[in-house]
């Protein structure tokens, strides 16, 4: 049974909650131009297949050394249609049209593309906002003109202002709102050009969500934590990969420290990252973080850190396994199993589980996370595959339908990393009925509302 069950509960620790959804911007790109840097947050999405025909562009370096050959005050500043080659602005060969995916408003700071009176006429042109153009670009002028990007900063905004007050020049159709800097009316020069060194792709940090922060979700999903509980960090940007750990993240049974360049740490001490994925990623608590208040969690991708976000510390954070597949119409059943069979408790209502219910005297395994400290005292509570049997160091109490349950073991489950095991019998005047379980660590109730179907 019990090498089934712990397989099972393995997985259990890694998997993604799906409770929060994510949102879907960037990638970020970096406008390297002659008079300073602008990043955009491209949106995705709100229009999928303009990014995407932009980023071909920008792929095959289509726009480097490229122009900003319009300008109009207070209205936008276009380039994207040409190319200085041998000192002379020359039109980018340009894909098929992209069809027209207005949604969002041509505020200040958005990035969109131009094009001809065919709304689904764009190429490979693009423009600024420089003000707030959300009525003039709006649906009743040629449909609306599709913003794919978001200058993502103020330092941005202000290198776009800055190529907006460049002189503007009339050199004869298409160029006859063209910006040139330090033009004295001589032959125009290359440095006399705005211009687009290059557009790169650029790693965005990551960042946690505002809220993003709970302990396991089959556990509880608290908004605090305890040493060695395991943390639910939801976001974007995380990871570029998604996957749990595995033996061979391992060293000497010790849990790893960094996942695919992940690495997560809680009041400057590193974490052991379980999981990773862009918008979620599992971690243990380290065993020495203090608690009685709050500490700060960063998440760093490939380096790149996030800012911090608070997490409460408590002694405990102690929750038992009750994923959501256990809750059948508002009542979350714990996951207990027969320890006769390996079956899993059920009063024949939940999904893809046999009627099994509880019988009085019997025993039942549960499996929680965030009890504290365990004897021996050499045991560690976070990081280490364990190793033989320990007893918890706290006093726990456990009651079925109000009659307290005899403990037969209270510790860590063997062969794994932070997970406890409390086997527990069913008290003998237990009536029939889905009977409340609580339990009391610490002299405190642990914050569950749970179930056990028992019957005689």
């Amino acid at each position: 049974m019990k090498t089934r069950l712990i397989g099972a509960l393995a997985l259990v620790l890694c998997l993604p909650g799906t409770l929060l959804c994510q949102s879907t911007t960037g990638p970020n790109v970096r406008f390297h131009t002659s008079q300073g840097d602008i990043d955009v947050t491209l949106l995705p999405g709100s229009a999928p297949k303009t990014v995407a025909n932009f980023l071909n562009y920008v792929n095959r370096a289509a726009f480097n050394n490229s122009i900003f050959h319009r300008s109009v005050p207070n209205f936008i500043i276009q380039g994207g249609g040409y190319v200085l080659q041998n000192h002379v602005p020359v039109a980018i060969p340009s894909d098929p049209a992209v069809r027209n995916e207005y949604s969002v408003s041509n505020g200040r700071g958005t990035l969109a593309m131009a094009k001809t009176s065919d709304p689904n006429s764009a190429t490979n042109q693009w423009f600024f906002n420089t003000v707030d153009n959300t009525t003039t670009l709006g649906p009743t002028n040629n449909a609306g003109y599709t913003v794919f990007g978001r200058v993502t900063n103020a330092a941005g905004l202000a290198i776009m202002d800055k190529i907006a007050k460049v002189p503007v020049y009339n050199a004869g159709s298409p160029f006859d709102q063209l910006p040139l800097t330090n033009y004295n009316g001589a032959a125009v020069q290359d440095s006399n050009f705005i211009t687009v060194l290059s557009i790169t792709q650029i790693d965005t940090p990551p960042a946690i969500s505002s809220g993003g922060i709970v302990t396991a979700s089959s556990f509880g999903r608290f908004s605090f934590a305890s040493p060695g509980s395991f943390i639910e960090i939801y976001g974007s940007n995380l990871a570029g990969t998604t996957r749990g750990w595995a033996d061979a993240d391992f060293k000497d049974g010790a849990a790893p420290t960094a996942l695919d360049e992940v690495t997560v740490t809680i009041n400057g001490q590193a974490a052991y990252v379980a999981f990773v994925s862009p918008a979620q990623v599992n971690v243990q608590v380290p065993a020495n973080v203090p608690t009685g208040g709050s500490v700060p969690v960063v998440v760093s991708y490939k380096g790149q850190p996030s800012p911090p976000v608070s997490l409460t510390i408590k002694p405990f954070a102690g929750g038992l396994l009750a994923p959501a597949t256990f809750n059948v119409n508002g009542k979350q059943y714990v996951a207990a199993v027969h320890a006769r069979n390996g079956a899993f408790v059920s009063g024949g209502n939940i999904p893809d589980t046999a009627t099994a219910p509880a019988a009085p005297g019997e025993t039942l395994v549960l499996y929680g996370i965030g009890f504290g400290a365990v004897t021996p005292t050499s045991t560690p509570i976070a990081g280490q595959i364990v190793q033989g049997l320990t007893a918890l160091s706290t006093p726990v109490q456990f009651s079925i339908g109000q009659s307290p349950s005899q403990i037969v073991y209270a510790g860590f489950a063997p062969g794994l990393v932070g997970l406890y095991q409390f086997n527990i019998t069913v008290p003998a005047d237990a009536p029939n009925g889905d009977l409340p379980l609580e339990v009391v660590l610490g002299g405190e109730t642990i914050p569950q509302t749970l179930y056990i179907p028992v019957h005689n």
